[in-house]
């Protein structure tokens, strides 16, 4: 197999309207697609840990049709659980975007209320250099931010 890209990458919320105050308010992405889908039969009955009856999924993007894209679900009226995991548990810890200007985002989003575990500083080299840093979305989940050379 050979993969031509990520298409995307899904993450399933507590409250989509308040991810959406976040990731659409504050990071400046644009929703493509909002919808309720039945998941009650067919095949995502059977990638569910438990019954839901419906999902609202909400698509994200920076440009139309461009990829990857952010896949944001919730489950409306039933309780989600599960806890964000860190970088040092099993499971997908954390997503990333590559942004031109690192230190003016970091700034943006600190002045917005956002917030960057250990603060700015802990993300800094010793020659003052900043490569990428994590925030927490209003769900705990990580994000991170890099400059294309944080691997």
């Amino acid at each position: 197999m050979k993969a031509r890209s990520i298409s995307h990458i899904a993450v399933c919320v507590r409250d989509l309207d308040k991810s959406l105050g976040f990731y659409r308010d504050i990071l400046g992405m644009t929703v493509s697609m909002d919808a309720v889908q039945d998941t009650s039969t067919g095949s995502r009955a059977y990638t569910y840990k438990h019954r839901r009856a419906n999902r609202r999924v909400v698509h994200l993007g920076w440009e139309e049709g461009q990829e990857p894209f952010l896949v944001m679900t919730c489950h409306p009226g039933d309780q989600t659980d599960g806890e964000p995991i860190k970088l040092d548990q099993v499971g997908v810890s954390h997503f990333s975007f590559t942004v031109d200007d690192l230190p003016g985002l970091a700034e943006e989003l600190a002045a917005k209320g956002v917030e960057i575990p250990g603060g700015i500083e802990a993300f800094t080299n010793a020659q003052g250099k900043l490569n990428s840093f994590y925030v927490l979305d209003p769900d705990g989940i990580l994000v991170q931010f890099d400059n294309g050379n944080a691997a």
